[in-house]
């Protein structure tokens, strides 16, 4: 019970405070010294000064004091809706998604909207979207910001992760590093 509750998991904890703090530490995302989040949890960004994320099913957990103090606020959870393809309530929402991202990006013909903007993770916390997805809605960024295009393409690309050893898995950019970018240009 020692060595497999206690010295194993300190050792690990100690080495990779070590050798990766930050990554030890949850990833935290600080602004001004106060913690608003973590680059491996999506937020729900809703302003079109900002890049939209997928959709969650579990809504990234948001809630407000109140229901935290009535009890509504369950606690923290993770997953996805569990909706069959052929499900109506999952139709109809992903119908309702694109109606609505079709209207903030005019010109963006419905086929050409990638699905990871239109369905959710597995987690339904996944903070990150296609390049794809970033490339679509840098106009409307562009727009509501002021910000060039050609620096929102920058940010995107600074903000895109490549695949794991160059095979694993896809490329995809963060979303909520690359809001953190987008903040910190309209704050200067």
């Amino acid at each position: 019970m020692f060595i497999c509750g206690l010295a194993y998991p300190l050792t690990l904890t100690l080495i990779s405070k070590l050798v990766m703090p930050v990554r030890a530490e949850g990833s935290l995302v600080k602004y001004k010294g106060e913690v608003i989040g973590s680059t491996l949890i999506g937020q729900k960004f809703t302003e079109d000064k900002f890049f939209h994320g997928r959709p969650s099913a579990v809504d990234y957990n948001t809630y407000t004091e109140e229901e935290k103090s009535t009890g509504e606020y369950k606690g923290v959870s993770s997953g996805g809706s569990n909706l069959a393809p052929s499900n109506k309530d999952l139709l109809s929402r992903i119908e309702k998604d694109k109606e609505e991202f079709l209207k903030r990006h005019p010109g963006t013909k419905p086929e050409d909207i990638p699905t990871d903007i239109l369905m959710a993770s597995g987690s339904g916390l996944d903070p990150h979207i296609s390049p794809e997805a970033a490339q679509l809605q840098i106009a409307e960024v562009s727009k509501a910001t002021g910000i060039s295009e050609k620096d929102l393409k920058a940010m995107v690309k600074n903000c895109t992760e490549e695949r794991a050893l160059g095979i694993f898995g896809e490329r995809a950019v963060n979303v909520v590093k690359l809001n953190m970018e987008v903040y910190d240009k309209l704050s200067k």
